[in-house]
């Protein structure tokens, strides 16, 4: 038997987790205090929903589900690939999402403020701060197609993030309209543009030489590739700069508005630009895209993005829709390289003697309880055991049968 966890997905030890649940409580009490609610869906979802998700390269990743018992054996028969599996794993909780409203709508809100924090799924080739199994953190407004949803998703993200202790990040906006008709502009065919947003996607990951080649590699016209090379290297990303190749005061007005508003309200935390080359790689997008991103960490730690017809594919008629993700394991990984601790946690070790009354033990573990988070232990050598509990991050040891409380670690400078 194998011990250790499948290849992409990872065990997490105590010190870990604690850190984990500790992230996720904050951007929930921040999401729940902005008036967002809490909803869960299943990992698994019909495949047909998710071939017909638009998820860009995400769909190359989808873990599928064989079919089972006779339904297999019809479909091996069959000899045909696509035939063998009905389920997938969810690749992100936007397109779970866009079913549960569709399936919902009735008993919803008609704007519907909606947390998703889950377990998803992608067979990547596992690197550090990107495994197989991994957690987002979503906060989605359904039914509201005005600016506002976009300012109020920025607003309630950011404020999570400096809750945790981030400042001074990013947060960079486009919009899919302006991106699309700059592409137009340089020349790309209509019919491929979401296939060289695709590409332009990989930009801070392949760079700009590596960007043009792959569309080259895709067939895109030369004198295109060129135009967005020479545009590229000049470095300027501006809607000015964007201006020769669209123009559209509708929609460059309303992200002017978008980055105005974060501006107006970071209080100095954090600070919102307009980046024509952001495009989020997934199809679904219709509108105003955005992302985080942290001085000195690669990628982007927040994600999200206006998809007004996703929900549409399963009633016919098209809802606005916009989310924001947190990229929870990179922000977790991000404060264990910094050496974060959990603030405000007293947890203290009740320690006994073999002679103890157990259920007398007990009732002094309820006492203490009133302010500290208590484990009980048999009491051993003590100076070992008391090491071995300030380097387990325990605050505190106390001792049953003396009554006793003693400071470990930092706390036993405090008081």
């Amino acid at each position: 038997m194998k011990t250790n966890p499948v290849k992409g997905m990872k065990d997490f030890l105590p010190e870990e987790t604690r850190l984990r649940d500790y992230v996720r409580g904050v951007i929930l009490d921040t999401y729940r205090s902005s008036g967002f609610e809490r909803v869960s869906t299943p990992i698994l979802e019909d495949m047909e929903n998710l071939n017909k998700s638009e998820g860009g390269d995400n769909l190359n990743l989808i873990f599928k589900v064989l079919k089972r018992g006779e339904k297999l054996d019809e479909a091996l028969e069959s000899k045909d690939p696509d035939a063998l599996c009905d389920m997938g794993l969810r690749y992100d909780l936007t397109l779970p999402l866009a079913r549960f409203y569709a399936a919902n709508r009735e008993a919803l809100p008609r704007v519907f403020k909606v947390i998703q924090t889950d377990r998803v799924y992608r067979a990547e080739r596992p690197q550090k701060g990107r495994l197989r199994e991994f957690v987002q953190c979503d906060i989605d407004i359904l039914g509201d197609d005005s600016p506002q949803a976009e300012m109020e998703l920025i607003d309630v993200t950011a404020r999570a993030l400096i809750s945790l202790g981030f400042k001074g990040f990013t947060v960079n906006v486009n919009d899919r309209r302006i991106l699309r008709g700059m592409l137009e502009g340089m020349g790309f065919v209509p019919a491929s543009i979401e296939s060289v947003c695709v590409s332009f996607d990989k930009l801070d990951k392949i760079g700009i030489s590596g960007v043009c080649a792959e569309l080259a590699e895709k067939g895109c016209p030369a004198e295109a590739v060129d135009c967005l090379k020479g545009w590229l290297e000049k470095g300027d990303l501006s809607l000015e700069a964007v201006g020769q190749y669209y123009s559209d005061a509708e929609v460059t007005s309303r992200v002017e508005g978008i980055v105005s508003t974060a501006n107006a309200l970071s209080e100095g935390n954090y600070t919102a630009v307009f980046d024509a080359s952001l495009t989020r790689g997934q199809g679904y997008y219709t509108g105003c895209v955005f992302e985080i991103r942290l001085e000195g960490y690669p990628g982007a730690i927040a994600g999200g993005g206006r998809y007004d017809r996703m929900i549409g594919k399963f009633t016919g008629t098209d809802t606005p829709a916009v989310g924001f993700s947190i990229g929870f394991e990179r922000i977790c990984q991000i404060l264990s390289e910094q050496g974060f601790s959990v603030p405000g946690e007293q947890r203290l070790a009740l320690l006994y003697k073999d002679d103890a009354p157990f259920a007398d033990v007990l009732i002094r573990a309820g006492e203490l309880r009133r302010d500290y988070s208590v484990t009980l232990l048999k009491q051993k050598k003590l100076s070992k055991q008391l090491s071995q509990l300030e380097s387990q991050g325990f605050s505190f040891a106390a001792f049953y049968d003396t009554g006793d409380i003693k400071p470990l670690g930092a706390d036993k400078h405090n008081g």
